[in-house]
């Protein structure tokens, strides 16, 4: 049953989603919306069955919602088809192995591949179950979709997404402490040893650590624990996103003058057709995509590491020159 419950599961959460969907409608004009002779919609808001996620998406635009922008500007490097759903999840996973997010989920690798070849389609709690898997961020999907208000199971993950939104920008080095605490957590770390660990000054990862407290990311318990996420989508925010940058860029280009052996940093300037450039464009994206998957399935956790990708096109800048 999904009335009502204080637990967060996804069976709820695709309850609260399709009455969300249905707004002020009867249920019974809702289903002849939707093309159905019967009226499937009460067992699906008291989850006795459910949709599939193809045809809940389709629900939603039938509603008004533009499906194919909302889930562009969760995921802008892949596009999205509501007919290609299974090509969308597959490209969205990278090389995450289907063992790897069949455990995390819950569920069979066997069901898992058959969803991502498209052989079988998800009902919608195992679809917002993989998207959460592969990008820990569903709240933010339903959120783009203009229903997270009315989907309360998710409210509190988007309120704290938001909020670890707001720490990442605002102490940019929170995400290297917070990575800190969750390899060395055994040690139970104090912020002057962290700061150590991180080549830091106390100050600041003290000043880091109270906001991440505050979101509700960080307990202090004999030092500090990892009890939320700190997954940072900052691509509808520009001036956000171009501070985090800038802040990792100056980190990178501080520290590169001291690498160690075990550490890397190349660069090509090159000339190359618009054509090609578009393509070398592409291949940094994937390559990005396919790190976060690695790192997503990657155990133990004992290292904590900056990788930077950039493309930067030299010719065509307008400025002033001089004389």
């Amino acid at each position: 049953m999904c009335e009502n419950g204080q637990v967060l599961d996804y069976e709820l959460a695709a309850c609260q989603f399709l009455r969300a969907i249905r707004g002020e409608r009867s249920q019974v004009a809702f289903a002849r919306r939707l093309g159905y002779r019967g009226n499937p919609i009460t067992d699906w808001e008291h989850g006795r069955r459910f949709p599939t996620a193809v045809e809940a998406l389709r629900a939603s635009a039938r509603t008004g919602i533009d499906v194919g922008a909302a889930l562009s500007r969760f995921e802008p490097a892949v596009p999205f088809s509501a007919e290609r759903l299974p090509e969308w999840l597959d490209a969205l996973r990278g090389t995450r192995p289907t063992s790897a997010l069949a455990s995390t989920m819950g569920r069979s690798r066997f069901a898992v591949g058959r969803w991502l070849k498209g052989e079988a389609a998800p009902r919608l709690p195992d679809f917002l179950r993989l998207v959460e898997a592969i990008t820990g961020r569903v709240a933010e999907l339903v959120a783009e979709l203009g229903l997270i208000e009315r989907v309360p199971a998710l409210v509190e993950r988007y309120r704290m997404a938001l909020a670890a939104r707001d720490v990442a920008v605002e102490e940019p080095w929170s995400e290297a402490i917070l990575r800190v605490i969750e390899v060395r957590e055994r040690g139970r770390l104090s912020a002057k040893q962290i700061a150590l660990e991180l080549g830091l000054d106390t100050a600041t990862v003290r000043r880091a650590l109270d906001r991440l407290i505050l979101a509700g990311i960080v307990k202090k318990q004999r030092g500090y624990r990892v009890v939320g996420e700190l997954n940072v989508d900052t691509r509808s925010q520009p001036d956000a996103q171009l501070r985090i940058r800038a802040h990792w860029s100056r980190v990178l280009a501080e520290r590169t003058p001291t690498l160690r052996p075990s550490e890397t940093f190349g660069y090509n300037v090159m000339s190359l057709s618009a054509h090609d450039l578009g393509a070398v464009r592409e291949i940094l994206r994937r390559t990005y995509r396919e790190i976060r998957s690695l790192v997503a399935a990657s155990e133990p956790r004992d290292t904590v590491a900056l990788v930077g990708l950039g493309l930067l096109e030299l010719s065509g800048f307008v400025g002033e020159s001089e004389e």
